[in-house]
C-alpha cells in the first residue's frame, strides 16, 4: 500500500457529520424501508426459535449444549446435504428444509470466516427471521455484497458479523458465544461493538444487581448488521428495558448517528429511558486499524474524542471503563421517580462510585503526519511500482504530483465504504487541501451488486465542482469513477483514491496520488487474491509487528514524545475494545506529563488467546526497552482466566520477566470472567515475586501507577 503524499487522515471537528446527499441514516425511503421493518426480529426471548448453521461442528456443539442447559429454545440445525440428528435435535440439509419443518425466528452461524457469506446468503434466501453470523474475518467485499441483497428484501434481519452475538438474558435466549456466567435477568438494555467492553459491561451490572434485558453484539467490523440507532428503537418499546448502555469505540460514524437520535428521542419523549456510554479510542494512533477491522477513522469521520462529546451533548451520561457501569446505572435509576428492578439471581456488591461521569480523557495530540503510517492485518502494503502497474492495468494512468505553484487546482476522488449505507460510496472533494479536505469530503452510496449508475456518477461530478471544467475533463472524470469502481471491486479494496487536476493544454485530466487501501481477508479466509498477497510489502513493518501476526496477535507499538519514551507501561489484552479503553484509561490516571501517554504498545491476543499466544505476547512486550512494568487485562469469554494464567506462568519462567537486562520487570495481572478463580489460583500457586495479581479494574491500574512510580524514582 502506498500512503498518500498529502495528510489526509483523521477530520480534527468536533461536531463533523459525514455527508450523504443520497442517503440518510434515518430515511424512510424505499432503499432503507424494507430492512428497517425487520428491526422487530430483533426482539428474542423464550418464544425464539433457534437453529444453527454448521449444527454438528465442534464449536456449535459445545456451544449449543451451553445455550440448551441455560434455556434457550433450540429446535434442530443444518449440515448441507445432511439429515439425522444431533443432540437429540433434527438435522436438515438446508436452511430452506429447516424453515418448511422446524419454523425457526432465528439462526446462529457457526461455520469458518470462508464459509460464512454463503451461509448467510442461504439464510436470507430462506427468509429466516433473525440471522446472528459471529465469524471474524468475512471479506469486505461479500458483506457488502450480502447488504446489497438484506436492502431490497424485508424479512431478514442480520447482526454481526465479527459480533458475540445477541442475548436475552431475562428470555434466557443466547445466540452467540457470550459468557453465560456473567449474565443475569434484568431490566438493563446494552449494545456494544466490542465483546469485551460489552462483558465488562454485563459484569459490572451483574455484581450490581441490576442485570440486562436484551444485549445485541454491533461487532467491530467496517459495516455492521444492526447499528447502534437500530437497537435503541428496540430498547425504546421494551417494556423490560428501564435503561440503556452503549459501547462504542473509533472508527465510523454510528455513535454521532446514535446522538443525533437520542436527542430527538429525548425532546419528544415525556419520561425518557436514561443512556449511559463509554468510547474507546483516545490514544489510537492516527492513520492506525486498532484490531478491530473497522476500527479506524476514516476521512470525514469523527474521532473518539467527537463521539463522546455528541453523546455527552445528547444527554448521555459517560463514563471511561465499564466496570463502573454497574454504580452509574443503580444512582441513575435510584433518582427520585425510578426504581431499581433487581436482578433475579445476584446480590449486589460495592461498587466503584468515584468520578464515574463528567471524565474528561486528554485528548492525543493531533499533529498529523506528512506520510500516514497505515499497518493493520487486514490490509495489503504494495510498493509504488506494483501499485502504479496495477492502476495503469485498470487504464488509470498515474502523473506526478503538481507543483505548489500549478494553477490547477486539485479535486479529490476515489471509492471506499459508506458504512452507515452499508454499501460501496463515490467519496469526492473539490479540494485536496489538508486542511479543508476533512470537512468537505461527501458521499454518494450506490448499490453493490449494480454499481455507480449514471445519476450517481453526476452526483458525484457535481460534488467535485467540475461544472466549469471543458467536456472532455468530466468525460475523463465520469470514465475514471468506472475505473476505480472495476479496480476496487475486482481486487476487494477497502479504499482506492486519487487527486486530479483539470490539465490546461489538453482541456483533459491528470492522476496522481494514488491510495490504496485492499482487504487481505479475502486472501487469507478464502483464498482470493492471491496475486497481490504475493507482492505484500513488508519492508517498514516492524520485525515484532510481523512477528506478532504470524502468532494471530494484534501488536502495535505506540511512539510517545521523546520527553515520555521511557518507563512505559506494556499492555497485554484479549480484545480490541478492551485494549483501546484500557490505553485510554491509562493515559487518564497515569500519564505523567498529562500530554504524555502511559504505554508502549497496543497489544490484542484476541478472543481466542491461548497459554502460548500469551507467552509470546509476553515476549514482544519485553523485547520493548522503554517497557518498565506490564499491565495484563483479561476479561474471559470463549477466553477462560485459568488458561490465561498458566500462559503468564509459562511466559514468566521462560523469558524470567526482564530478558536481556537481568531485572525483573513486574506485571500486574487483572482476570475477570469465564473461570476468573481458578486463574488467580493458578497465579497464587505459582509463586511468582514478580507477579501482582489484582481482582478490580480500578485497583489494578493504581498497582501499575504505583510500580512505574517507583521504577521512574530507582531511575
Amino acid at each position: 500500500m502506498l500512503p498518500r503524499t498529502r495528510c489526509l487522515s483523521r477530520n480534527l471537528s468536533t461536531t463533523h457529520r459525514i455527508s450523504h446527499t443520497s442517503y440518510n441514516p434515518f430515511s424512510t425511503s424505499s432503499q432503507r424501508s424494507g430492512y428497517d421493518d425487520t428491526i422487530q426480529n430483533l426482539k428474542i426471548g423464550r418464544h425464539t426459535r433457534v437453529i444453527f448453521q454448521g449444527f454438528t461442528g465442534k464449536q456449535a456443539t459445545a456451544n449449543a449444549k451451553e445455550s440448551l442447559q441455560w434455556g434457550t429454545h433450540i429446535v434442530g440445525g443444518v449440515k448441507p446435504n445432511s439429515s439425522g440428528e444431533h443432540l437429540g435435535l433434527p438435522v436438515l440439509p438446508s436452511v430452506r428444509a429447516a424453515m418448511a419443518e422446524l419454523k425457526p425466528d432465528a439462526t446462529g452461524i457457526y461455520v469458518a470466516a470462508h464459509q460464512a457469506a454463503a451461509a448467510i446468503e442461504e439464510a436470507i434466501e430462506a427468509e429466516v427471521p433473525l440471522i446472528v453470523a459471529v465469524a471474524e474475518h468475512i471479506p469486505l467485499h461479500d458483506i457488502m455484497r450480502i447488504h446489497s441483497m438484506l436492502s431490497k428484501q424485508s424479512k431478514s434481519r442480520l447482526v454481526g458479523a465479527n459480533a458475540p452475538g445477541i442475548i436475552s438474558a431475562i428470555g434466557r435466549c443466547r445466540i452467540g458465544f457470550q459468557p453465560l456466567p456473567t449474565f443475569s435477568p434484568g431490566h438493563i438494555g446494552i449494545v456494544a461493538k466490542s465483546g469485551t467492553l460489552s462483558y465488562e459491561t454485563v459484569g459490572s451490572l451483574t455484581r450490581a444487581g441490576l442485570g440486562q434485558s436484551l444485549c445485541i453484539g454491533m461487532g467491530g467490523d467496517v459495516i455492521a448488521g444492526t447499528n447502534f440507532v437500530d437497537a435503541l428503537k428496540v430498547f425504546e418499546q421494551d417494556d423490560d428495558t428501564e435503561a440503556v448502555i452503549i459501547v462504542g469505540e473509533l472508527g465510523g460514524t454510528a455513535e454521532e448517528e446514535a446522538a443525533d437520535w437520542i436527542a430527538q428521542y429525548r425532546k419528544r419523549v415525556k419520561d425518557p429511558k436514561p443512556i449511559a456510554a463509554v468510547i474507546g479510542g483516545f490514544q489510537a494512533p492516527p492513520g492506525q486499524v486498532m484490531g478491530h477491522a473497522g476500527a479506524w477513522t476514516g476521512l470525514g469521520e469523527g474521532t473518539a474524542e467527537s463521539k463522546y462529546k455528541a453523546l455527552e451533548a445528547a444527554g448521555v451520561t459517560m463514563v471511561d471503563h465499564p466496570a463502573k457501569f454497574g454504580g452509574v446505572m443503580t444512582e441513575i435509576l435510584a433518582r427520585p421517580g425510578r426504581t431499581v428492578r433487581q436482578s433475579e439471581h445476584t446480590t449486589p456488591r460495592a461498587q466503584q462510585r468515584r468520578s464515574y461521569h463528567t471524565c474528561r480523557f486528554p485528548a492525543r495530540p493531533q499533529t498529523l503526519p506528512e506520510i500516514i503510517p497505515f499497518q493493520q492485518r487486514r490490509s495489503y502494503h504494495l510498493t509504488p511500482d506494483h501499485l502504479i502497474t496495477l492502476l495503469n492495468s485498470y487504464n488509470i494512468p498515474i502523473s506526478p504530483t503538481p507543483s505548489s505553484t500549478s494553477p490547477s487546482p486539485s479535486h479529490f476522488l476515489g471509492i471506499t465504504v459508506a458504512r452507515s449505507a452499508r454499501s460501496p460510496s463515490i467519496i469526492t472533494s473539490p479540494t485536496t487541501s489538508p486542511t479543508q479536505l476533512p470537512n468537505r469530503i461527501h458521499h454518494t452510496p450506490f448499490d453493490y451488486r449494480i454499481g455507480p449508475t449514471p445519476s450517481t456518477i453526476a452526483s458525484a461530478l457535481s460534488h467535485l465542482q467540475l461544472d466549469a471544467a471543458p467536456p472532455k475533463a468530466t468525460a475523463q472524470t465520469a470514465s475514471l469513477i468506472h475505473n476505480l469502481w472495476a479496480l476496487y471491486r475486482e481486487k476487494e479494496a477497502i479504499t482506492a483514491t486519487v487527486s486530479l487536476s483539470v490539465s490546461t493544454s489538453e482541456d483533459g485530466i491528470e492522476v496522481h496520488d494514488p491510495y490504496l487501501l485492499l482487504d487481505d481477508a479475502a486472501f487469507k479466509s478464502n483464498g482470493r487474491q492471491s496475486d497481490l498477497h504475493a507482492r505484500r510489502d513488508t519492508s517498514h513493518v516492524p520485525a515484532a509487528v510481523l512477528e506478532a501476526e504470524a502468532h494471530g496477535i494484534v501488536y502495535i507499538p505506540l511512539e510517545p514524545a521523546a520527553q515520555c519514551a521511557t518507563h512505559l507501561i506494556g499492555t497485554l489484552v484479549n480484545g480490541a475494545g478492551l485494549a483501546l479503553n484500557t490505553l485510554d484509561v491509562l493515559a487518564l490516571r497515569l500519564a505523567s506529563p498529562p500530554t504524555c501517554t502511559a504505554a508502549a504498545n497496543f497489544l490484542d491476543t484476541g478472543g481466542k488467546a491461548t497459554a502460548a499466544t500469551i507467552s509470546t505476547s509476553f515476549k514482544l512486550i519485553l523485547s520493548d526497552p522503554r517497557v518498565s512494568v506490564v499491565f495484563v487485562n483479561i476479561f474471559g469469554g470463549l477466553t477462560l482466566c485459568d488458561m490465561i494464567a498458566e500462559g503468564i506462568v509459562l511466559a514468566c519462567r521462560e523469558v524470567e520477566v526482564g530478558v536481556g537486562v537481568g531485572v525483573r520487570k513486574p506485571v500486574v495481572v487483572r482476570l475477570r470472567g469465564t473461570r476468573e478463580s481458578e486463574g488467580m489460583e493458578v497465579l497464587r500457586r505459582a509463586g511468582l515475586e514478580s507477579v501482582f495479581a489484582v481482582e478490580g479494574f480500578e485497583e489494578a491500574v493504581q498497582e501499575v501507577g504505583r510500580l512505574i512510580g517507583m521504577r521512574r524514582q530507582a531511575a
